[in-house]
């Protein structure tokens, strides 16, 4: 009787980390509940679009990008950025200049994580989150927290009927009929997560309801842009789709480059050898044109 043990728990571990879940979709969707009457007839700007699209990180990109396209800023596809012109246009470009260094040279990893960080990106998310288009920080981290456990649960639940199967099997019941009673459970979880995948798109994690609203008239399928392609379509398409929109191969190399560099921290200007190595793996990062991001 052992197995009956083994299937209590898992029924208690799924149906608490399923509970937890529901309730806090729940209460995420009675905050986002706010009115938005005031916000109905605006329109998005390029950052508040890739905030609500992607988040902290989706900004910094579409700024990195925005600053190639104008060429201030150089992104090689050996995964480096350097800065051209350090005369910022607006608050996110200014904290990009400020992550890598006015004069600077840093790898693009790190400059993407450290400018999505900046009080740039925290301001505009509180005026978003104050507009009730964002979702609070706290709302968002209690649903992929949520996420996380009832995955642990299935997990879980995987591993005591596993456990279950190994033991002795009682006399009067068979261990195919063992193993459906562990299904149960582990169904609960499995749907549990697949509502959650279909009710909680990415976007949901950054957007309210009425910050989707305002994202629905914007184009959802993916279109590739390029070089030659209108500014605004570009930035826009990249802001709601992310660095996959982009179409070029070299900026798509330079945001897909993860060689670590040690000891180069964003805003840390390589020394003479490393330049050395830099111009011969990538002979445009010198004087040459800027690479688009």
């Amino acid at each position: 009787m052992l197995w009956v043990l083994l299937l209590l728990v898992s029924w208690a571990v799924a149906g608490v980390a399923c509970t937890r879940l529901c309730l806090a979709a729940v209460r995420a969707a009675a905050v986002q509940d706010v009115d938005t009457a005031g916000s109905g007839g605006r329109d998005l700007t390029l950052y508040e679009t890739a905030f609500l699209s992607g988040g902290p990180r989706r900004v910094a990109d579409v700024t990195l990008v925005a600053m190639a396209r104008q060429r201030r800023l150089l992104l090689a596809h050996t995964g480096w950025a350097t800065v051209v012109d350090p005369l910022g246009r607006d608050d996110m470009e200014r904290s990009v200049i400020g992550v890598i260094g006015p004069e600077g040279q840093s790898p693009i990893a790190p400059v993407r994580a450290a400018a999505a960080a900046t009080d740039a990106v925290r301001g505009l998310a509180d005026r978003l989150e104050r507009a009730g288009l964002a979702v609070s920080d706290g709302a968002a981290t209690t649903i992929v927290d949520g996420i996380r456990r009832v995955r642990l649960a299935a997990l879980a639940v995987a591993g005591l009927g596993a456990v279950a199967l190994l033991l002795p099997a009682a006399s009067y019941l068979p261990r195919h009929l063992v193993a459906l009673w562990f299904a149960l459970p582990l169904t609960l979880t499995l749907s549990c997560l697949v509502i959650a995948r279909i009710e909680v798109p990415p976007h949901a994690l950054w957007a309210s309801p009425a910050g989707r609203r305002l994202l629905g008239p914007l184009p959802r399928a993916k279109v590739r842009a390029t070089a030659a392609g209108d500014d605004r379509t570009y930035l826009t398409s990249v802001a709601v789709h992310g660095i996959r929109a982009v179409g070029e191969p070299d900026l798509r190399a330079a945001f897909a480059h993860r060689e670590h560099h040690p000891g180069h921290a964003p805003g840390h200007r390589p020394d003479d050898a490393c330049d050395r190595h830099r111009t011969e793996d990538d002979p445009g990062s010198g004087s040459g044109g800027a690479r688009e991001h």
